[in-house]
């Protein structure tokens, strides 16, 4: 991992509301940079970022999505998580701002590091 990813991991998640502002392209972009596993994509017109992990069983699989949503829990920023059989796929966005802001990237970036572990 870059030491700019683990930078990002360790910032603060901050609480996000209807009045927080979404980042730009420029800027999704930029904090992508940190995440290069990680793909932007537009769902029903909201940028959203999702990578797809790999495991040799779903039993692995499912142990890794609790522990992406104790994670999710502990700061009040949930994603979608879709556990098949050896994969989970994990999305994060900001529902409240219908789009990208810098907790989903920190969450991304935080989802990372328990897959390392």
């Amino acid at each position: 991992m870059s030491s700019s990813n683990k930078n990002l991991s360790k910032e603060s998640c901050e609480a996000c509301s209807a009045g927080a502002v979404r980042l730009t392209t420029v800027e999704e972009n930029l904090l992508l940079q940190n995440l290069p596993l990680w793909d932007i994509n537009t769902q029903q017109g909201i940028p959203q970022i999702s990578r797809v992990y790999a495991f040799d069983d779903f039993q692995q699989a499912l142990k890794f999505a609790n522990q992406v949503g104790e994670i999710a829990e502990s700061v009040g920023h949930h994603p979608a998580i879709l556990v098949e059989w050896g994969k989970v796929k994990v999305t994060w966005w900001s529902h409240e701002i219908a789009g990208l802001h810098k907790n989903d990237f920190i969450m991304a970036s935080r989802t990372d590091d328990i897959f390392e572990r």
